[in-house]
């Protein structure tokens, strides 16, 4: 038979499959590196570049964003964090960039999301001659408040990404201190024995030698 009109919800989640391109990665960037990537964009969209160093040495990057004639439309030098919105001028690829060639001995992980367009209404107004009935404005209430839930889980699970390596590198930091501090006052318990035992030896000696 025939099938009805799907329910608001299963439209809400039909929809929402639809919603504007984007790239969340997160990648490994070695010391002496540099990691591009490539996006082919119609003129006209809005796009946004946002990004994060996770771990790493002072946790930040290089970055560069060009358009396809190769004129430069974002550059920031030793970045931890930053967000740029654009317009794409004209059709083309787009290169985006992230260096760590400053850096001659710490790797980094860098997380980027790259959106491409505006999330399509969930009820387009065009042939529409009513207003959204109450199910409807609820869809479109919940869905902003979903987008909004996984934007901070996004930004929740990176600062804890970021807040764990920070405690595993102080971790490692004070066991190594600890282990230093450890042979250094082994050395100089060893020391002051030798030390000793060298000025008691040269005690009796000189006895030795007063009494004879």
């Amino acid at each position: 038979g025939s099938r009805g009109p799907l329910p608001p919800l299963l439209l809400l989640w039909a929809l929402a499959a639809c919603a504007a391109r984007a790239s969340e990665i997160t990648f490994e960037l070695p010391d002496n590196a540099k990691q591009c990537f490539y996006e082919e964009i119609a003129q006209g969209t809005k796009c946004t570049l946002e990004f994060q160093v996770i771990t790493g040495g002072h946790y930040d990057v290089d970055c560069r964003l060009e358009d396809p004639d190769g004129v430069v439309l974002y550059k920031e030098m030793k970045k931890q964090y930053d967000s740029f919105t654009f317009t794409a001028s004209r059709n083309g690829t787009y290169k985006f960039c992230f260096s760590n060639e400053f850096s001659t001995f710490t790797h980094k992980t860098v997380y980027f999301d790259f959106q491409v367009g505006e999330d399509p209404p969930l009820f387009p107004s065009e042939n529409r001659v009513t207003a959204l009935t109450q199910m409807e404005s609820a869809c479109v209430s919940i869905h902003e408040a979903l987008k909004s839930v996984i934007d901070y889980q996004t930004h929740f699970r990176l600062r804890g990404a970021q807040g764990r390596s920070r405690a595993e590198d102080l971790n490692t930091r004070v066991a190594y201190w600890s282990i230093g501090e450890a042979i250094i006052l082994l050395v100089v318990s060893i020391g002051q024995v030798f030390l000793l035992k060298s000025f008691f030896s040269d005690k009796r000696t000189t006895t030795t030698r007063v009494g004879s």
